[in-house]
């Protein structure tokens, strides 16, 4: 079975005109070919899309369940079209990054605006992800590049090292470790944590080295950006 876009262009205009003649006229088309054009598309459908009597015609309820399955086939095919012009206006490539929120809330910015800066006829897409998902993404070729935290991810991605992190504690200001120097891990762990989301790496590296400490993780509540964290410590 085969569509014809221009028949399915057609029909659209045709439910939302309420009259053959009208739709012809706005698409271009003799109404006589109008009606020709919808008689096949029901043919090749094997329905009845319109139920014609004196007064007109009436859209039946597969009129209407393939009105909207029409539109969002033309809107791909829309859709092709505005990508193909952006490689004829010179945007001829489209890159996708995910990244978690560590790279891009440090690293990528700098890193993103130089690349741009070189290459500005390639589009970059960029979503945050934690590492697990950016792995998952990269696998599945949901993604170009992904960004993430040292780790094991399995064999279908290749690591490659980029940046180092370096994580701090902190506490709020009237705290009791406040005024030290630095502090190692078994010592902060008796007090309560404010952790990033469930599922990213910085807690599953406080899990493990509270478990290698054998004291446990309080994680009182948890968030998703390092700005919402450093509320929550502040104000204690």
């Amino acid at each position: 079975m085969k569509l014809d876009p221009l028949s399915l262009r057609l029909f659209v205009a045709v439910m939302e005109e309420n009259a053959i003649a009208r739709a012809a006229a706005r698409e271009h088309i003799a109404p006589s070919a109008a009606s020709r054009r919808l008689a096949e598309l029901e043919d090749v459908l094997r329905v009845e899309l319109f139920v014609r009597s004196n007064r007109g015609t009436e859209p039946t309820a597969a009129a209407y369940a393939l009105l909207h399955l029409a539109r969002g086939v033309l809107n791909d095919l829309d859709g092709i079209g505005a990508q193909m012009r952006d490689f004829r206006a010179g945007v001829r490539g489209h890159l996708r990054v995910v990244a978690n929120i560590s790279a891009i809330t440090q690293f990528l910015p700098g890193e993103l605006q130089r690349f741009m800066a070189a290459h500005p006829q390639v589009q970059v897409q960029l979503q945050e992800q934690i590492s697990t998902a950016v792995a998952r993404s990269v696998a599945e070729n949901a993604a170009d590049v992904g960004i993430l935290h040292h780790g094991s991810y399995g064999e279908r991605v290749a690591l490659l090292p980029w940046r180092e992190d370096e994580l701090v504690l902190i506490v709020p200001a009237g705290h009791a470790l406040a005024r030290r120097r630095s502090v190692r891990l078994a010592e902060a762990l008796p007090w309560d944590f404010v952790g990033m989301h469930p599922g990213s790496a910085i807690n599953h590296q406080l899990t493990r080295a509270a478990a290698e400490l054998e004291a446990p993780l309080k994680l009182r509540m948890q968030v998703t950006s390092y700005d919402a964290l450093c509320l929550m410590v502040s104000a204690g």
